[in-house]
């Protein structure tokens, strides 16, 4: 009896579990693209696969996939991916048509819109009687002017204060009903097309307006993109999908999260590629929260084991030039370059920073300091006291005395000169004896005929 091949065979099991080739696939492909700099084949990828898979599992063996904060964080994500599905781009040209009747209906109602230029002679309201005065006699002149055939163009460039549609011949874009000042509506609504208003006032100052069109609203084609625009950042898709779910949850008598579930299943049938991606972050979490607590938090915090480490590689960190550990600074008073150095004697050097601002600069800034551990051509007080250089250097007009205090090194001292260095390499070591303790722990067999076939067939 001959059987068919599996659309989406079994590729590996880790600890009894599989994983399909599908998972795999989507996995090497999306963290192997084209752009990636370290490209890995797929043979390389595995173990990084298997490693990756084998940390879920002991997350999952420790229960952290219970914590409350994990499920709070991987259902929020998960949410984010299912939520826009509840409705369609339908219900949101529904709405958006909806929101353009109600607009539509309320600017023809008032007049619909009108097209008007301006010329506006600015005027505060607190103005003087006399620049009142003066500016109503202005506006009064444009106008007889303008009624005794005068461009209106061109004196609006002229004359108007304006000067964001003066550029334009003083036309504004197209007005609906309650969008400015009441007294501009009136007129602009009141006078006919090609008609020029009296000068009139409003809370800016004079204006005199040319009506130059009117029409009904504008149709939905024209505006749609801007409606939709506004649906997504009002938050009305949003409100509209809270309401979708609201509605099904009582129409179907279970939880907004019981929907939300039954949708996600729906989804991930229809497109593995949403499945991973849910998954992958799913794995990610615990992935990111066991390795913290196993290793990158003992890494970065275990001073002990650091030490320890750093003294049992010391040759790994020797440096090809020498370093000074200690500061380099900068004093108002000559009196103080002694002091410094008697106050830092006999303290550790992580205490320095600290009990110099304390000292020094509590009330105001005697000393300038720059603490380090400094190689030639980092600091140049350093290279000229310390390293001997003898580069020129001009002293600093309101700190003239100058000196610096501290250890010249051949090699660190201890891990905390070459800590990041250590840290890195300390998690690097826990990180591989972790894998190895992982690897014995969880069963792990890869089916290499299927491994084969990856992305071939």
């Amino acid at each position: 009896m001959v059987f068919a091949q599996s659309a989406d065979p079994v590729l590996m099991t880790i600890n009894g579990k599989p994983i399909l080739r599908s998972e795999f696939e989507y996995s090497y492909n999306k963290n192997n693209s084209n752009g990636v700099i370290d490209k890995k084949s797929v043979d390389d990828y595995v173990d990084l696969f298997i490693n990756y898979k084998l940390k879920v599992e002991a997350a999952l063996d420790a229960h952290l996939d219970m914590m409350k904060s994990y499920q709070n964080e991987f259902a929020s994500y998960r949410d984010k991916q299912i939520r826009p599905s509840v409705i369609s781009d339908a219900d949101i040209e529904t709405e958006a048509y909806h929101l353009y009747n109600e607009i539509q209906k309320r600017v023809d109602s008032h007049g619909g819109i009108v097209k008007v230029a301006h010329i506006l002679l600015r005027l505060n309201q607190r103005a003087p009687q006399e620049k009142d005065v003066s500016a109503k006699l202005r506006i009064d002149s444009i106008y007889k002017v303008l009624l005794n055939g005068a461009d209106f163009a061109q004196l609006a460039k002229k004359y108007s204060d304006d000067k964001e549609s003066a550029v334009n011949g003083g036309e504004l874009p197209w007005i609906q009903y309650g969008q400015t000042f009441p007294e501009f509506e009136k007129q602009a609504f009141a006078i006919k097309k090609g008609q020029i208003s009296k000068p009139f006032m409003s809370p800016v100052g004079y204006h005199i307006i040319l009506k130059k069109d009117s029409r009904n609203f504008f149709p939905y084609d024209s505006l749609r993109n801007d409606i939709i625009k506004f649906i997504e950042q009002r938050g009305i898709r949003e409100n509209m999908i809270n309401a979708r779910l609201d509605s099904i949850s009582k129409l179907q008598h279970v939880t907004v999260s019981d929907v939300l579930e039954k949708k996600t299943q729906e989804m991930e049938s229809e497109d593995p590629s949403l499945k991973y991606l849910i998954k992958e972050y799913h794995d990610g979490l615990l992935m990111f929260e066991i390795s913290n607590r196993t290793v990158w938090k003992n890494a970065a915090t275990d001073e002990a084991a650091l030490s320890k480490y750093f003294k049992k590689n010391k040759k790994r960190y020797k440096w090809e030039q020498p370093r000074f550990k200690g500061i380099a600074y900068h004093t108002k008073y000559k009196d103080d370059l002694k002091a410094v150095k008697k106050i830092l004697r006999k303290t550790d050097f992580s205490e320095w920073s600290d009990i110099l601002k304390r000292t020094f600069n509590k009330n105001s800034a005697r000393i300038l300091v720059d603490e380090g551990l400094f190689k030639i051509g980092d600091n140049l007080l350093v290279d000229n006291f310390v390293f001997k250089q003898n580069k020129p250097y001009k002293h600093l007009v309101d700190y003239p005395y100058e000196n610096v205090y501290g250890k010249k090194l051949k090699s660190p001292a201890d891990f905390s000169d070459v800590r990041q260095l250590v840290v890195n390499d300390y998690q690097e070591y826990l990180e591989k004896g972790w894998v190895e303790t992982l690897r014995k722990k969880y069963p792990v067999s890869v089916n290499h005929a299927v491994l084969a076939t990856v992305n071939k067939h």
